[in-house]
């Protein structure tokens, strides 16, 4: 891991320990983990709020001001408007891609679930996804929740990711595997 990188989920665990530490005395994690899909979600369709938070040329006042209406807009918890404030005037707004995932791990810790990334060649029915859910449920004992992405390089095939196991059933890799071998005989 890049020193830059983990400096900034250190920054990150620390704010999302504070923050899950108070939403869970105020018995608001369930309002806690909407305000942090909704921000992922935000970040993920808005290049222009990336930059704004990112940006070392924005000033405080001006990240401040312009974290405030996003959450205003979007309606978010006093608790997450209010840190991600602090966050602004402290310079910190670019560890909330590292906040997020760290809030959503520690949600789901406390909820006793698991996530499992899941990038697949085409895009998962909500059939399929319940029915991997359930599979990887009665696998690992817990509730799973899907992270799903498209890869369409994979062919055809799954690639699961469920803590430190990974399962790769992808085309992709089996036609590597067996260019590999073919290198071995020749």
């Amino acid at each position: 891991m890049s020193e830059p990188v983990s400096i900034s989920q250190g920054i990150a665990g620390r704010y999302a320990q504070a923050l899950f530490e108070l939403a869970k005395e105020a018995k608001g994690l369930k309002s806690l983990e909407a305000d942090a899909d909704a921000l992922q979600a935000a970040l993920a369709a808005s290049a222009d709020l990336s930059d704004v938070i990112a940006s070392p040329v924005i000033s405080r006042s001006e990240q401040a001001a312009a974290i405030s209406a996003v959450a205003a807009k979007m309606g978010l918890s006093d608790l997450m408007a209010n840190t991600l404030a602090l966050m602004a005037g402290n310079r910190r707004l670019f560890v909330l891609p590292h906040l997020i995932v760290d809030l959503k791990a520690r949600i789901a810790v406390e909820n006793g679930e698991m996530t499992a990334d899941v990038t697949s060649a085409t895009k998962l029915s909500a059939a399929q996804a319940k029915k991997l859910a359930e599979t990887l449920k009665a696998s690992v004992g817990k509730t799973v929740k899907l992270n799903t992405t498209v890869d369409e390089s994979l062919i055809g095939g799954l690639i699961v990711k469920l803590g430190s196991t990974m399962i790769d059933t992808s085309v992709k890799s089996k036609l590597a595997a067996l260019q590999n071998a073919m290198k071995e005989v020749g």
